[in-house]
């Protein structure tokens, strides 16, 4: 599965991207220099059109202007954005929508913790995309996440989450630790496995109630999606009690919970954000987005501390991601698909990566100036640009299933006890597998 990102994961607030070269009112002018058809279509329909958009978090439409901008472009049409903060409400209030035909917007978001159910069970609801956008334009497997096993893509890929490691670079010179970005990435080359050996060597001389990382559940779902084969196979069998990834996994995180390397906070709670305000954690897994988190929530006062560097390991890895989808029972189909293909397009992406840091999926941004010459100032211009189109180029496709969010958030919450509270790691894996196992059946 590719993990899911919950409200947190989408902050209203997020770092600034360092950008040279074109500016983003040139990209969107630029994306929409060949739709000119599209334009005069649409300016020529009857009335006005109000096209309405659900999604949940923060999907950076707003913060990259460009609804407003749609609207420059298509004085007719109008977009509106109903955004609902937790993807765990969203959900199943899509699922219900569906399931009435009624009460849809024209733009549904999808998380990819999601999509594989979606694809399975409901996509004869959703318009199919695959004639509408060109889906050899993004990484090699996001768009099969949302094609059924007759070529129908219900879903067009907005993000993706390459993984790196936050790490917070004054602790790791007051323990003794190298602060290089390139010699951090040399001591955690082994894989995560010498990630831990690392956490050890910071709590020998580690400042005084500070922790090596903020939560071993974190750590888990990052070594889980650094593989191809995760919760369930090829056939669509439920596999997680024997998978290596979540063995390998769910063992790093219960020895990273015994030797006391995490603080134990649950990612995006208040007690995490507190701790990341006052530093006392050292590091942090970090796909795509979650530098905007730590920039948040550290505040202006540990700007120039943080830095970042490649993830543990030689294995690239994928942590979130979300989709557009367009649901057939809505108003304006034909007006949405066009929205859908504008707003997923390498020119708007590469705007809302600048707004919002969110990793375009589409590759032909990666190669625009506002993806390959971004810098991160608040992490020391780390070059992110470049990093995370290296580690996006080489993730593998990963094997979906239809309960891959519910598994993760089981597993984490039992992860987060033996932490929290002391529970030993038998009892709580038997307590993630007898409610894993009520959910799937």
């Amino acid at each position: 599965m590719r993990i899911t990102r919950t409200v947190a994961g989408r902050s209203r607030r997020v770092a600034v991207l360092a950008t040279t070269g074109l500016t983003a009112s040139a990209l969107l002018l630029t994306g929409c220099s060949s739709d000119d058809s599209d334009s005069n279509e649409s300016s020529g329909a009857n009335g006005k059109i109000t096209l309405t958009v659900a999604d949940y978090g923060q999907f950076g439409y707003k913060e990259a202007g460009l609804f407003a901008k749609y609207h420059e472009l298509h004085p007719n049409i109008t977009v509106k954005e109903d955004t609902t903060a937790d993807e765990k409400v969203y959900y199943p209030k899509l699922l219900q929508q569906l399931n009435s035909g009624s009460g849809l917007a024209d733009v549904q978001g999808l998380e990819v913790g999601r999509i594989k159910e979606l694809v399975d069970t409901k996509a004869d609801q959703f318009a199919d995309l695959s004639k509408v956008i060109d889906v050899k334009e993004f990484v090699s497997w996001k768009e099969k996440q949302a094609t059924t096993s007759d070529g129908k893509v219900i879903g067009a890929g907005t993000d993706i989450g390459p993984m790196s490691l936050c790490y917070n670079a004054e602790l790791f010179k007051k323990a003794g630790l190298p602060t290089d970005r390139k010699e951090v990435a040399a001591k955690i080359s082994g894989g995560w496995e010498d990630y831990l050996k690392l956490g050890e060597e910071y709590k020998k001389k580690a400042p005084a109630g500070t922790y090596f990382m903020d939560s071993a559940s974190a750590m888990y779902n990052a070594v889980v999606s650094s593989n191809a084969k995760q919760y369930y196979d090829e056939s669509g069998k439920a596999i997680y009690k024997e998978s290596p990834s979540v063995q390998q996994g769910w063992n790093l995180a219960a020895e990273a919970a015994d030797k006391k390397l995490s603080q134990g906070l649950a990612q995006f709670s208040d007690p995490w954000k507190a701790a990341l305000r006052k530093s006392t954690m050292a590091t942090v897994v970090c796909p795509a987005w979650m530098a905007g988190q730590i920039s948040v929530n550290a505040g202006d006062a540990n700007k120039g501390k943080w830095d970042i560097t490649t993830a543990p390991g030689t294995t690239a890895a994928n942590w979130g991601g979300s989709f557009l989808g367009v649901p057939k029972a809505g108003k304006n189909v034909d007006e949405a698909t066009k929205l859908v293909k504008w707003l997923t397009a390498p020119e708007q992406q590469a705007a809302v990566f600048k707004a919002i840091g969110s990793f375009p999926s589409n590759t032909g941004a990666y190669e625009l100036a506002d993806v390959k010459n971004a810098t991160l100032p608040y992490f020391n211009n780390a070059p992110i640009g470049q990093l995370y189109a290296d580690e996006a180029k080489s993730i593998p496709e990963t094997i979906l299933g239809p309960k891959d969010a519910a598994i993760k958030d089981t597993i984490s919450t039992q992860i987060n006890n033996m932490e929290q509270r002391g529970t030993k790691p038998d009892d709580a894996w038997e307590a993630a597998t007898k409610a894993i196992d009520k959910v799937i059946g």
